[in-house]
């Protein structure tokens, strides 16, 4: 029977958040577990189109991007995986785990300027899932675990491409918490299942862990 929410057999599991949110580990630990399950699963990351993601580095790289053009490109990249990767995985019954989804194009185009509802109708075809899960975590903390990852913050993850400040970590913090403001604009819209992403990784996974399973379950 098709999914309620796509129309598709499979399932459509995302985890949001920003960077040093801690999603990419519960990704990769929720892939693992569903495996072991013995259900078919992939996953599909932002910005890793094989069409686009080296476009949008060498954009980066050379500061090319302004904010309109940031927005469509990142679009371009979710449409390719989506009509290769995310939409084949979904009708062959897979379970499809987003790190990442449409809503951090909501919230990044948000605060660089961009009408909400010009960027929502940008990604207007995207299929709903059928869990979203939001790691939120105060700026402070973002910075301690990315210094600690990467040594330094990410101009763009920093907000210094729309000047919101000359001293990057103000910069972060004031970008960050306009983030963080739009996810909570988001949350209750797109039924967001928030968890404390200052929490252990082992109590995040099993908090997933257990909504997972009621579906996964539904699903059979």
């Amino acid at each position: 029977m098709n999914n309620k929410k796509h129309g598709y057999e499979g399932l459509l599991i995302v985890i949001e958040g920003t960077d040093g949110s801690g999603k990419s580990t519960q990704v990769n630990m929720l892939s693992d577990y569903i495996k072991d399950k013995c259900y078919g699963c992939t996953v599909s990351e932002w910005k890793t189109s094989r069409l686009i993601s080296g476009v949008i580095n060498e954009a980066k790289e050379k500061n090319l991007l302004n904010t309109t053009t940031f927005s469509l490109l990142y679009a371009a990249d979710y449409t390719d995986r989506l009509e290769n990767e995310i939409i084949p995985a979904l009708k062959a019954g897979f379970v499809v785990l987003m790190d990442r989804y449409i809503y951090t194009a909501y919230v990044r185009d948000s605060v660089r300027g961009h009408d909400i509802k010009w960027v929502k109708n940008l990604y207007s075809f995207a299929p709903q899932p059928d869990l979203v899960f939001y790691l939120n975590v105060p700026p402070q903390t973002l910075i301690k675990r990315l210094i600690a990852k990467n040594g330094a913050l990410d101009y763009f993850e920093s907000g210094r491409d729309i000047g919101l400040s000359t001293d990057i970590y103000n910069s972060f913090e004031i970008y960050q918490k306009r983030c963080l403001d739009e996810y909570k604009k988001l949350e209750k819209e797109y039924n967001f299942i928030e968890i404390d992403g200052t929490k252990s990784k082992e109590e995040i996974h099993q908090l997933i862990k257990n909504k997972i399973d009621i579906l996964l379950n539904s699903k059979n």
